[in-house]
């Protein structure tokens, strides 16, 4: 196989990409391409690149039906700076190989998170571990980034006397909170890395993480188009139905065939009685409702 050069992601490498209020992403190599994973998947029979829509088609089949061997044969090195709650959240994702700059060896700078007032909410009442989608009135707002402002620079005071102290850079740093920004370089496959996008992607996923997934999404549609193309119309826009979700749904179809038009509230009614004859009831009910975008 030739190496693979691709223009679109040699004009961004080492670009750094902000997010939040002082973090970034940026490319710092890549291996493979669209090119490579047609390649790899053709390998097996003896067949080489044919044309781009041929490649298109294949990719397309490839990810469609969950072959996805091939996608690991792409691999992305990323540097990134990240709030150290944000950092907790991705290593999740265990998949990666991942090098942290060390508190041990190195003294950490005076950075960190603040969020903006449109991010800061109440605790969500239906959502135990997100907040809720309207933020505090301006006044609460700018009360509460003082408080974290106020507890951000007592920490880094703190933790310079202790330095100054004499103690070890190690214990220093255990005073520091979970906004202070860190950074790594971060390595995935293309396999994983589309599993790590359709989760932080994802609009229950934090907003803080889910800044990160878009930009990192969009620097690898820079090396792999057409698998990106695939990944976001067969993963990000797929909508997977449970086994009582489609008994629903078959249910629907064959009473629309029957009823003909509706009007808004005919169309509903049918839906919440094809859902509870399919056992279907609650937020189970809502989520299918949600599904045919009803909710």
């Amino acid at each position: 196989m030739a190496h693979c050069i691709v223009p679109s992601a040699e004009e961004i490498l080492d670009k750094e990409f902000p997010v939040l209020d002082k973090g970034f992403v940026r490319l710092v190599d890549y291996l493979g391409s669209d090119e490579r994973i047609v390649q790899a998947a053709r390998v097996s029979y003896g067949k080489g690149t044919k044309t781009f829509r041929e490649d298109r088609a294949l990719i397309f089949y490839l990810l469609r039906n969950e072959h996805t061997s091939p996608f690991e044969q792409v691999v992305l090195t990323f540097h990134v700076k990240l709030p150290i709650f944000v950092a907790r959240q991705w290593i999740r994702h265990r998949t990666a190989r991942v090098n942290e700059i060390s508190g041990r060896y190195s003294v950490l700078k005076d950075e960190f998170y603040l969020p903006a007032l449109e991010d800061l909410a109440a605790q969500s009442k239906d959502n135990k571990q997100g907040r809720a989608p309207e933020p505090f009135p301006t006044e609460i707002g700018a009360s509460i980034q003082g408080k974290i402002r106020n507890a951000e620079k007592r920490s880094y005071q703190e933790y310079e006397e202790l330095l100054g102290t004499g103690l070890a850079r190690e214990l220093a740093r255990i005073v520091l909170p979970l906004s202070a920004y860190t950074e790594w370089y971060w390595q995935m496959d293309l396999h994983n890395l589309m599993h790590f996008l359709k989760l932080r992607m994802d609009p229950h996923a934090q907003k803080e993480i889910r800044l990160y997934a878009q930009v990192i999404f969009e620097i690898t549609k820079r090396v792999c188009p057409l698998a990106m193309e695939a990944f976001e119309e067969y993963v990000l826009k797929e909508v997977p139905f449970s086994g009582k979700e489609k008994e629903a749904l078959r249910t629907l179809l064959k009473r629309l065939r029957t009823k003909g038009a509706l009007n808004e509230n005919e169309w509903e009614a049918l839906c919440d009685a094809c859902g509870e004859a399919a056992g279907l009831e609650g937020k189970e009910l809502e989520r299918f409702k949600d599904k045919l975008e009803l909710g």
